[in-house]
């Protein structure tokens, strides 16, 4: 099943980084934690150009640091070899509800991002793990601002509702 979907209502838990033997299994970077929770979510979303394809998981395996998959309909070497780098996603309704202001990245996609003078700063297009501290690349105009993604420190407010972010930055760090 092939369909376009809106990536903020379903939000991409793992890309394919490698393949796994030559039974058509496929190596994941998974964003969740933990990393293994990524088998817990199925069907699969599978990114094929501008559609996502339904995939069921058959197996999944922690192979020390190396997480292993296999997809239905994925039987050899060749067929895992054309999904390299693509992404996975799931359905929104396959996370678990979280409590009263928290909420997942795929949630910031697209708020507008203001700082504490009302200055509108852009829009969130994308939240990166660099392992300090996550990033957010906020798109304004032709140019990408790389924000540290620190609740109190630099971000002040999440208002979901409203669709904004308040931060404490200074526009000439842009």
């Amino acid at each position: 099943m092939a369909s376009n979907i809106d990536e903020r209502r379903h939000p991409v838990i793992a890309r394919i980084n490698g393949l796994f033997g030559v039974r058509g299994e496929l190596k994941v970077f998974s964003y969740s934690r933990p990393r293994q929770q990524i088998f817990s979510y199925n069907p699969w979303l599978i990114k094929r150009g501008s559609s996502w394809i339904e995939r069921k998981v058959v197996a999944g395996k922690s192979r020390g640091r190396v997480l292993t998959v296999l997809l239905e309909g994925i039987e050899d070497r060749e067929q895992a070899r054309q999904l390299m780098g693509v992404d996975i996603a799931i359905y929104r309704d396959q996370l678990p509800p979280l409590p009263d202001g928290e909420f997942y990245w795929c949630d910031l996609i697209g708020l507008d991002v203001i700082n504490r003078a009302g200055v509108a700063l852009g829009k969130v297009i994308e939240v990166k793990e660099t392992g300090a501290n996550d990033v957010l690349v906020v798109q304004q105009g032709q140019q990408s601002i790389l924000m540290p993604f620190v609740i109190g420190a630099i971000v002040q407010e999440v208002d979901m509702e409203q669709g904004r972010m308040q931060v404490d930055w200074d526009p000439e760090y842009l």
